[in-house]
């Protein structure tokens, strides 16, 4: 299991929010990913559209993983708190993006309290074949207020598809 702590692009401050955590574990029976958002008074999330693909997720509260193997291709994976979700593939950055292949039975669930909301995602069968991984969060909050999170943020605008931005690894299979 490894958790990875978010920052918050300088450019970008939220209203509420004061720290995003994501965890994630992959094993045998697929992937799991869970964002903590502390400090939701002001959180925005999209009405709740039903499992299923859909584009332009980012539009709103979204939540993202980024994954890159040896080449210049990589995956890019975006959930919703309306359990829509979306997965790419580009052959470089921004470029050759085309639907990627997913595994029936994503699962998405949201949970809030006065002072966190939490987003679980289940992806059986789904391995990831990457060296580096990226992790994000597009947070909307009242008033239409936009702040982007992500590792780490390489440049003067948040750009999650950077690759500088992969920079964590995968936890070891099997470890729960």
């Amino acid at each position: 299991m490894g958790t990875y702590r978010l920052i918050c692009h300088p450019n970008t401050p939220p209203i509420a929010v004061r720290n995003i955590n994501v965890t994630l574990v992959e094993d045998p029976e697929g992937l799991l990913l869970r964002w903590r958002v502390d400090g939701c008074a002001e959180l925005v999330l999209p009405a709740y559209a039903g499992s299923g693909r859909a584009d332009e997720l980012w539009q709103s509260t979204c939540f993202e993983l980024f994954a890159q193997g040896r080449d210049a291709g990589y995956d890019e994976f975006n959930f919703s708190p309306s359990q829509r979700w979306s997965a790419y593939r580009f052959s470089t950055y921004r470029e050759g993006m085309a639907d990627r292949d997913m595994p029936e039975g994503v699962q998405i669930e949201h949970q809030q309290g006065d002072r966190f909301f939490v987003l679980t995602v289940k992806l059986p069968r789904l391995r990831l074949d990457a060296e580096r991984i990226g992790l994000s969060a597009v947070i909307e909050e009242r008033g239409g207020t936009r702040s982007y999170w992500a590792l780490v943020h390489p440049a003067c605008k948040p750009d999650f598809h950077d690759a500088a931005c992969f920079i964590a690894g995968l936890p070891a299979p099997g470890i729960a």
